[in-house]
């Protein structure tokens, strides 16, 4: 555990790239397989889930420091993260340790058999015997919050660095359904000839936004095609069964029945690259109605009717068996086309239609009309690659959808931002009242937000326990991507992907937008 809280201190105490490589390729290096297995599955997001609540650590953690509630909970409120205050408030430790991350990981997967009284002894046990970044990690693997600000790519990189692998490779074998608890280090990472997992998916190709048309150059070397808003997938069809996985590596095959019937028409060893589209009448729904289905491990009839869902294609990555990646983009084009013209027209699969090139401008004005964000630009010749690679892929999205609001609730932030007041509730004017329509946390600067947080303080009204009711005063751009009607707001609508443009300090109250235009905003766009 050491160790790993070393390495999770050097990540934590730089920005550079390079930096972090460095460290994860020492301890990929020097620790034992069964913590560079559970390291490389943290670091990819498959973490223990909570094992106790965080009111019992709280209880537990405040009674050890000998501290009254309240002023755990005061603490708590400054620091903003709760492993964070637990490690910080408890008596240090009266004896060492040596025990292994992987040792403490199977600690905690034991845990929910005990009762509640075992538990907490075997809790304060370790308190007992862990440093201070050891006991806050324990922590965070207790409560299921455990998070590093490290990407896929940067992973992929190290271990490629410290097994002399091609990077492709190792991000190869870490797609799929894999867990610590059913594979070991060597499987997943080292063995010469891994067992195949025929429902293992290829890393998704990523894209960078574009700024402008002129960076492309010559339109001519270039394929368009609408950036569509739904759930980016890949289908698989292997050995006779198909699966579905998300850009998250998350397996999504039974959320969405309606695309086995593909089977029939496809051959063996397909792989297509798409998004997952709500889709009925020929076009597509909005996100709003496929939200519905996200999150659900099984979906009822119901929902199947309202908000059945068809898979529109844009890439092959493998073709009858072989992977085609490394083909250009125009040829794996055509075999994907060759390919679909051989489904029937009624199956829940189409190809992504390609767009004239002449005025890609106002291709991209009119995305929003056909439920679309934008554009994607593919440059003809390029392979598909893994991972967020420069100049080949591009995706141009439309101007957000713009609103002026008023904050009218304000809440503090976590992490670096906990001493701050960052998240805020926006209200629209209805008549002489205010209606709260949205949330947003994003979008300013750290001196902005110091400013507003001043400013919150002064002007508290009334406190919710950590929300503060603030007179509407502070008038903001708020920005979104979609609005869908939504009977559980109180606005009656709901915003996608909200964050605040501008602070308007320019701006009166009397200028903020009405009920009215933002129910507007929703009949055209929603």
């Amino acid at each position: 555990m050491k160790g790993f809280a070393a390495l999770y201190s050097r990540m934590d105490q730089t920005t550079r790239t390079g930096a972090k490589v460095a460290g994860l390729v020492d301890y990929l290096r020097e620790a034992p397989e069964a913590d560079r297995l559970w390291c490389i599955a943290l670091f990819t997001g498959r973490r223990p889930r909570r094992v106790v609540q965080a009111a019992l650590l709280r209880d537990w953690a405040a009674e050890q420091a000998a501290l009254p509630l309240w002023l755990f909970e005061e603490s708590y409120a400054i620091v903003g993260d709760l492993a964070e205050t637990i490690a910080l408030i408890l008596p240090p430790p009266s004896r060492a340790t040596d025990r292994s991350l992987t040792d403490w990981i199977a600690l905690i997967r034991a845990l929910p058999a005990l009762d509640e009284a075992a538990r907490k002894a075997a809790i304060l046990d370790a308190w007992d015997s862990l440093e201070g970044m050891e006991r806050f990690l324990f922590i965070k693997l207790l409560t299921g919050g455990f998070r590093v600000g490290v990407s896929a790519g940067l992973l992929t990189r190290a271990l490629a660095e410290a097994t002399g692998q091609p990077a492709a490779t190792i991000a190869l074998r870490l797609m799929g359904n894999w867990a610590p608890e059913s594979t070991t280090y060597a499987r997943l990472i080292t063995d010469p000839a891994p067992q195949a997992d025929l429902s293992r998916p290829y890393p998704f190709y990523l894209c960078h936004p574009l700024e402008s048309e002129a960076d492309l150059g010559d339109p001519a070397g270039w394929a368009a095609e609408y950036k569509w808003d739904g759930i980016r997938g890949q289908f698989i069809l292997r050995g006779g069964t198909h699966h579905l996985w998300s850009r998250g590596e998350e397996l999504m095959t039974d959320r969405f029945p309606e695309l086995a019937v593909l089977a029939d028409w496809l051959p063996d060893g397909t792989v297509i690259d798409g998004e997952v589209l709500a889709w009925a009448e020929g076009a597509p729904l909005p996100f709003a109605r496929l939200q519905q289905r996200i999150g659900r491990k099984s979906v009822p009839r119901r929902l199947l009717a309202e908000a059945p869902v068809t898979l529109m294609a844009y890439d092959l990555l493998e073709h009858c068996g072989h992977d085609i990646r490394a083909q250009p983009y125009d040829a794996r084009r055509a075999l994907l086309q060759d390919l679909i013209d051989t489904v029937p027209p009624a199956a829940p699969l189409r190809l992504s239609p390609l767009l004239p090139t002449t005025d890609l401008a106002a291709a991209r004005a009119g995305a929003r009309e056909v439920q679309a964000e934008g554009l994607m630009l593919k440059r003809r010749a390029s392979p598909y690659l893994a991972g967020r690679k420069k100049g080949d892929w591009w995706k141009w999205k439309v101007a957000p959808l713009t609103i002026d609001a008023v904050m009218i609730y304000a809440q503090q932030g976590h992490g670096r931002r906990a001493t701050l007041f960052t998240d805020y509730t926006f209200a629209v004017r209805d008549g002489d009242a205010y209606v709260p329509f949205t949330k947003a946390y994003s979008g300013l600067t750290d001196a902005e937000f110091g400013q507003i947080t001043k400013w919150v303080r002064a002007n508290t009204l009334q406190r919710f326990g950590p929300m503060r009711q603030v007179p509407p005063a502070q008038v903001f751009e708020i920005a979104f991507e979609g609005i869908a009607a939504s009977p559980r707001h109180k606005s009656g609508v709901a915003l996608r992907f909200p964050r605040m443009l501008r602070w308007r300090q320019d701006k009166p109250l009397a200028e903020i937008a009405t009920l009215d235009e933002l129910r507007e905003i929703l009949r055209l766009h929603g």
